[in-house]
Formats: C-alpha cells, structure tokens, sequence
C-alpha cells in the first residue's frame, strides 16, 4: 500500500496519459476512489431530475421506487462489469472496442458515444447554470458560461484530479442529501404517499428504463477511471466497488426526485433546481444547496467532457496508428467539446426536460448493443486474452474492420426499432404491448446471444494469453494462461 501511495504521490498533477496503455510502474489509486467517484457522480441534479420523471410522466411514488431500484441494478451491474476491465487491460474503455469491430470499425460506436457525452454535458450544464445564476445573482447564460470554464480546467488536469472532485463531491453530496431528506420527512407525509398504489406496467417499465438507462450510459467510459488502479486488482472487488458506489449514489437522487415530483403540484419541471433548493430553506441555507448542486454536477459533467476527448482521441488514433496524444492536443479537443456543449444548453435549456426524457431513453438503442457484445467477447469468448500492441494496429490481430462484431451491432440496433417508444421515434409493436418500451431488453438480450454463438465459430484467432506492451525495454508482458472454455 506504502508503494501505491508513493506513485500516486509522485504523479504529476496534469495527466500525461491519454488513451495509451498505463505502465505497470504509474499505476495508483485504492477500490475506495471507485466507489466515491461514482457516488459523487451520481449524488446531482440529474439524478434526481431522471427520477421525478417517473412521477412527471405518470407513475405512482411506490411502483416508481420499486421500477428506478430494479433498473439501478441490472443497468449498474452492467456498468461495473466494463469497470472490471480497466485495471487488467490498463485501457480507455473504448478502445478495447477495437477487438470487437477493428481497428477503424470501432469508430462507429464511439461516434455514437461522443454524441451521448455531448448531449449529457449539455444537459447538465443547464440545470448547473440555473443553480450558479442564483448562487452569484447573475443570468443563466452566464452561469452556464461560468460551469462551462470550470469543466475546461478539470478535463485538462486529467485523472487524479477527476479522482478528487469526485472524493470532496461525494462528502458535499452525502451531506446536501441527508439536510434534503430530513427537510422533506419534516414537511411530509411520506407514508401517506407510499400508501398510494396504482400499478401500470407502461408507468412501472418507464421507471425501469430510466434507471436502467441511466446506468447503462457510463458502460462505455467507466473503465477509463479504473484503468489506473494496479493490474493486480481484485475484478470482483472493483465490480462492487464501482457498482455500488454508482447504484447507491443513484438511487438515493431518484428516490429525492420521486418525492420532490409527487409533492410539487406540477411546479417542478421547468424549475427543478429552484425546486429542490425551495425544500431546504432560503437565505444562506439556499445559497449552500445551490453551490452543492453545481459542485455536484462538476464531477459526472466532467467525466463526460473527459471521455468525449478520449473517444475523439481513440477515433483519430485508429485512422493514425498510434495512441499518444499531446497535452496542447488534449486542451484543443476539450475546447471544442464543451464549447459545442455549452452552445446547446444556451440555446435548448428552455425546453430542458422533455428533450432529455427523450434524449436517454433513444440512447439505449445504441449502447446497449455495444455493451452487450464487448461483455459477451471479454468475459466469455477472449476471456481477457487481448493483444494490446494489436490495438494500434490497423494491419494486426484484430484488423481494420471486424464484419462480425459490427453486423451484430447493427443487428442488435434494428432489432429494437419496433419496440422503441420516444419523441423522436416509435416503433409499430409499442401500442400492442400497452405503450410498454422494452427496446433495451431486446437490444441486451439478443445481440448478446448472436454474439456469442457466432463468435464461438468465427471469432478471429485468441491470444494464449494477454499480452501487454513493453515497459521500460522489456519484452512483451504475457500473463498467465487462461484455461479453456
């Protein structure tokens, strides 16, 4: 432990590192910053605005805590699992992606990605907005300005700057939230509302959705915050340590939210942050909400500007062939990230609430065939047996393209078209199955099966063992052998 604190210690403040391989000698952290990372990151805004649509858009207080609690866990333990990856591989999530479709063909999925990142910057840059205007007495353009410059800074300084707003983010969180709770248990009647009990399995999916939605979103950057953590790391412990801190930190904001909404009268949406604050008081009790609540979104806004830049990164690395990336690079991608960020939530934040319903549901479409086929080929068909020099090689292992992980991936976006149901699209099935969307059942499910059954057959040759780059002049790291399935 005394050797992990001292690398950790004699780490450069501004990363260094991009979205190459992390050598066995700069690797740092304890499974504790997982789990406060990912609560700090989930204790938000967001979280909470994500919850009250449950009850926003139809759905009772009880039915809607049991639907966000089902979809925390399957989405979070979906999420843990590509958490697990990112100290055995040492890699950006990513780029791991390049065993499943190529080289070049994993840029398909993670343009998709940088749009998700985008979108959730932009999002929460509003809501951080509207609580920095009230907190500085200034409009919310500027606030949304103010956050924006903050989030360059942050992404800038890189990982073991994330790692420690995401600790302070996490004790301002738990503290915001236990003031919250106890304020809205005082001026409440919160058994009353358990006590009303309408079930409707459209009401009770939508809440499974939106939870599960939610967590699924991290799959495709959550390993880039463990890739640090030593390459002997327990995966099972870093599974628990990231999932739980992610579906803890999640479910306590969504069930605030579900209360929030229910005892609103129809004044919360389109006033969310004023809302919540309204509970806990005004005057100087207010001004400290307000802060917790744009601190709060510094840490998931800035995981999501950090991983935007990764995917960029990992898409023009692909087409160059090597993986390093300057810190004059690193800034240039940044600025152009959160300043197309920033220009969306100027001009969108008005109609704030119904796009960002729509916005997470359609994503699921997308990621969650991703996230299927990268679990089924690492923890069943590869088993961790990657060739990570391969990665940067179009003309390698793994190719330019690889048809059978991106046929599988298109397969697994298709085949949920008919039963998506959102603003921007609904599918012919959805009004026979009661307006129920279960599209991220389906996108899961069979593209994971397909996967595995076809890669049993076709998957291109799997190395003996992983094989890691060369540090320091020595020849390739080989692990031991995984035994055969």
């Amino acid at each position: 432990m005394a050797v992990n604190d001292a690398r950790a210690s004699s780490t450069a403040l501004i990363e260094k590192r991009s979205i190459d391989y992390i050598p066995e000698a700069e690797r740092h952290g304890r499974l504790l910053s997982q789990f406060t990372l990912w609560l700090g990151a989930n204790l938000q805004i967001t979280a909470i605005v994500t919850g009250a649509l449950a009850v926003v858009l139809g759905g009772d207080v009880f039915w809607s805590l049991i639907g966000l609690l089902i979809g925390q866990l399957i989405g979070g333990g979906v999420m843990a699992l590509h958490a697990a990856q990112g100290p055995k591989l040492g890699l950006p999530q990513m780029i791991s992606s390049r065993v499943q479709f190529g080289v070049y063909g994993a840029a398909i999925p993670i343009v998709l990605v940088c749009l998700m990142y985008l979108g959730f910057t932009a999002t929460g840059t509003v809501l951080s907005g509207q609580a920095l205007g009230q907190l500085f007495g200034v409009s919310d353009n500027t606030g949304i300005l103010m956050f924006a410059s903050v989030i360059v800074l942050v992404t800038v300084l890189g990982y073991r700057v994330i790692h420690f707003i995401g600790r302070v983010a996490s004790v301002i969180g738990v503290v915001a939230f236990v003031y919250l709770f106890s304020r809205l248990m005082s001026q409440a009647d919160i058994g009353a509302l358990l006590q009303i009990r309408h079930f409707s399995w459209s009401s009770f999916l939508l809440a499974v959705s939106l939870a599960a939605s939610w967590q699924i979103a991290f799959g495709p950057y959550v390993a880039d915050y463990s890739r640090y953590l030593p390459s002997r790391t327990s995966s099972l412990k870093t599974f628990l340590a990231a999932g739980a801190g992610s579906v803890i930190g999640a479910q306590v904001a969504m069930i605030l939210g579900v209360f929030a909404a229910a005892l609103s009268n129809g004044q919360f949406a389109g006033h969310e942050v004023a809302y919540i604050v309204g509970l806990g008081g005004t005057g100087a009790t207010a001004a400290l909400l307000y802060f917790s609540i744009a601190f709060g979104k510094v840490t998931i806004s800035t995981l999501n500007s950090y991983g935007s830049f990764m995917c960029i990164a990992t898409i023009i690395s692909g087409f160059r062939g090597r993986l390093e990336v300057t810190r004059w690079q690193r800034l240039g991608f940044v600025l152009v990230i959160v300043g197309a960020a920033t220009l969306i939530a100027l001009l969108g934040q008005h109609s704030f609430l119904g796009a960002f319903k729509s916005f997470i549901l359609f994503l699921l479409a997308f990621f969650t065939p991703w996230s299927a086929i990268n679990l089924v080929d690492y923890y069943c068909i590869t088993r961790e047996r990657y060739d990570v020099p391969a990665l940067a090689d179009p003309n390698g292992r793994y190719g330019r393209w690889n048809l059978l992980g991106i046929s599988v991936y298109v397969f697994g976006v298709l085949v949920q078209l008919p039963f998506i149901s959102t603003q921007f699209y609904t599918g012919p099935l959805v009004a026979g199955l009661g307006d129920v969307d279960i599209s991220w059942i389906i996108g899961l499910v069979l593209p994971a099966g397909l996967y595995y059954l076809c890669a049993k057959k076709w998957h291109s040759a799997v190395p003996d063992h992983l094989i890691l780059p060369p540090e320091q002049g020595a020849a390739p790291i080989k692990t031991r052998p995984v035994a055969q399935a």
